[in-house]
């Protein structure tokens, strides 16, 4: 979002605040790799043209910088008759979006990954990669300070005053043009200042991946379930990395603080309270099945549950073959306190002042130019809609 803002305005300043002491320790850093191809979101949705032309601008970049990237593709696998319907689904999504998908055999997807099961039929995606994130973030990092724009470190958002436009960081006191949000885990609670996200909370969901012991077979591109599309997550699967590894997973299960990665780092006793709070809230509600949904993802939390869930798409997984848990990361999902119900979509709330990102979940990673393009198209309306200074962006 800083280098499509400078692109835009050179001559502004602009500053990024970034509470931790390097970039990428959150969602960005943690987050799979896999750059989407865009074929599960509805046409008329963001996620649907914001993923297709992001996953094309990342393989653009990444053959630009020397970045590694894993052309290795997808394949999307049906377990019974029943995911016929869901596949078929997913196919004519892919076909709205323009999205370049083949639907294939069992033999054809047999011969892409000779180990795939499959009923009847699978779609082959071959445009889905796996890139390092740790690599691209640091190469980023440094496209911003080649751009002049002012990278702040160690530097954390604590308020902000509506009567004198000022805002306040855990180092100095800042007068801002412009503030974009785009604090994650946090967006909402820093949008509280500005009087938005009124009817939005974050639900954190904490996904890890299961890797293989030495010897195991890792299939030739990534495995995927049809998932249930009432949902935002996309079951458990293989992902193959940039370096051609195998994990299984993600899970999805309901955190109980913002940053909960793991034990009681980063506990807070207030953010506990008011998440479990909202989780209980969706529990008893129960709108579009939350609480089966709950329930289904506290089982990934036992290895064996996972195991099974990828032996259904791979033929030779063994029981004992992936025994070590990685890094977890945490989903900052949106939900609606309203009506009760998680924002499938990206989410973006804004005026002439502020612009607040408040929900960018996956395939936000994959969408990161694109969405970035869309940002600064809403935030140049938002901006000129009134008068405000505009020397700097922040």
């Amino acid at each position: 979002m800083a280098l499509e803002l400078k692109r835009r305005h050179p001559a502004a300043k602009i500053v990024v605040l970034e509470k931790e002491p390097a970039s990428g320790c959150h969602a960005s850093g943690r987050n799979s790799g896999v750059l989407h191809a865009g074929f599960y979101y509805s046409s008329d949705s963001l996620k649907a043209r914001l993923t297709r032309d992001g996953n094309r601008e990342w393989r653009a970049y990444c053959e630009i910088k020397g970045l590694r990237i894993n052309h290795c593709g997808k394949l999307v696998v049906a377990h019974d008759e029943h995911d016929r319907a869901g596949l078929h689904e997913l196919m004519q999504r892919g076909q709205d979006n323009n999205v370049e998908l083949e639907l294939v055999s069992a033999k054809q997807a047999s011969d892409i990954e000779p180990r795939v099961k499959t009923h009847e039929q699978a779609i082959w995606s071959p445009t889905t990669s796996s890139v390092d994130p740790a690599a691209i973030m640091d190469s980023l990092v440094d496209d911003v300070r080649d751009q002049d724009i002012q990278l702040r470190l160690d530097e954390a958002f604590i308020k902000y005053d509506p009567e004198t436009g000022k805002l306040g960081s855990s180092r100095q006191t800042y007068s801002a043009g412009y503030i974009v949000n785009a604090a994650g885990l946090h967006a909402d609670r820093v949008a509280g200042h500005f009087g938005f996200s009124r009817d939005h909370r974050i639900i954190p969901f904490k996904g890890l991946y299961l890797s293989p012991g030495a010897g195991s077979y890792r299939p030739a591109t990534n495995i995927y379930p049809v998932p249930d599309l009432r949902h935002p997550f996309l079951g458990v699967h293989f992902t193959v990395t940039v370096d051609g590894e195998t994990k299984i997973g993600p899970t999805a299960v309901p955190a109980l603080w913002r940053e909960n990665y793991q034990g009681l780092q980063n506990f807070s006793l207030n953010e506990f309270f008011e998440i479990f709070a909202r989780e209980a809230e969706l529990f008893a509600f129960n709108r579009f099945d939350f609480r089966a949904l709950a329930l289904r993802e506290l089982r990934k939390n036992r290895r064996k549950y996972m195991v099974e869930c990828a032996a259904r798409m791979l033929d030779g997984v063994p029981a004992m073959g992936f025994a070590k848990w990685g890094n977890a990361g945490i989903r900052a999902q949106l939900v609606n306190t309203r009506d009760k119900v998680l924002e499938m979509d990206f989410r973006v709330e804004g005026d002439d002042r502020s612009l607040h990102v408040l929900n960018a979940v996956s395939p936000a990673f994959t969408c990161a130019f694109s969405f970035a393009r869309y940002l600064a198209d809403r935030m140049e309306t938002l901006a000129n809609s009134q008068p405000a200074p505009a020397d700097t962006i922040q």
